[in-house]
């Protein structure tokens, strides 16, 4: 355990020493301690900033969407590949399906660009074959959420059902057994061996998806969303990206990290003791 334990404690807790210039005015040339302490000004900045706001809501939006309908997905794909008897066809499956994960969101993201573009884009294709105009997906605002959850289906579902596969692996197979002799059909094994049996799973990952409700990869929306779509697409991430690195705003960008943390432990911990009192299982 230890390379892990220092992993963590160098990446992780040492960089906490730097949250003190959220409160501070941070100057480079003064170093840390030598910047003069501003308090909570950073902070009453941002809750004044209606920018902040309608950032904080689209960074909600598209992580809530996530959880309606990118989280279920690799539960389904687990289950579905764990009912295939075919291996050949089976391990083909779960290698086009992983692929996507090892692409970069560069690559990645290039690829859904060049599939909707206006021009010569696959999609905009089949709508001229059907006598319809074509749609300019990438500057329309109300596409863009959608293209964002559907490019993280395609790209993370197949590396995330690795966890259910697991999970699935461990039930016992003399419940199948039991089931097959008690009369039970497929469906009905489906509904009350397998979905039981990786249920504390599923809550478990769904506690961990809940705690990052303030927090959408930065590489995605970045290569996704352009100035045209900012009101919906501009996350906290990339806003930190702007204001931190582009605009050295350092104590403004620290701020908006501590209140990211700040909710995401108390969305684990909400969810957590629902979990724990609900259900037989909880992160601790």
């Amino acid at each position: 355990m230890l390379p892990g334990l220092l992993w963590y404690f160098i990446f992780k807790y040492l960089p906490m020493y730097g949250v003190i210039i959220a409160f501070k005015n941070y100057n480079f040339s003064k170093g840390i301690w030598g910047s003069p302490w501003v308090g909570l000004k950073h902070f009453e900045f941002l809750f004044r900033n209606n920018d902040f706001f309608v950032i904080v809501k689209n960074t909600l939006l598209i992580n809530v969407y996530e959880l309606l309908f990118a989280f279920p997905i690799p539960i389904l794909l687990a289950v579905l590949l764990n009912e295939m008897k075919n291996m050949m066809f089976k391990r083909t499956i779960q290698t086009v399906v992983y692929f996507p994960h090892f692409l970069s969101w560069v690559v990645f993201g290039g690829i859904i660009i060049q599939l909707l573009a206006p021009n010569e884009g696959f999609v905009n294709n089949i709508l001229r074959y059907f006598g319809m105009e074509p749609v300019f997906f990438m500057t329309k605002s109300e596409y863009f959420r959608p293209i964002v959850i559907l490019s993280s289906i395609l790209k993370e579902s197949g590396w995330g059902a690795i966890i259910y596969l697991a999970a699935l692996s461990g039930i016992d197979q003399d419940q199948y057994e039991a089931a097959t002799i008690d009369g039970a059909n497929r469906w009905q094994k489906l509904l009350y061996v397998t979905i039981p049996g990786i249920s504390n799973t599923v809550i478990l990952m769904l506690i961990l998806k809940i705690g990052y409700l303030l927090d959408v990869g930065f590489e995605q929306i970045y290569i996704l969303y352009n100035p045209s779509i900012y009101d919906v697409g501009d996350v906290l991430s990339t806003y930190i990206y702007r204001i931190g690195l582009q605009g050295a705003q350092f104590s403004v960008t620290a701020a908006i990290g501590l209140f990211q943390s700040a909710i995401g432990f108390f969305l684990i911990w909400g969810t957590n003791r629902l979990a724990r009192r609900y259900s037989d299982v909880s992160l601790w």
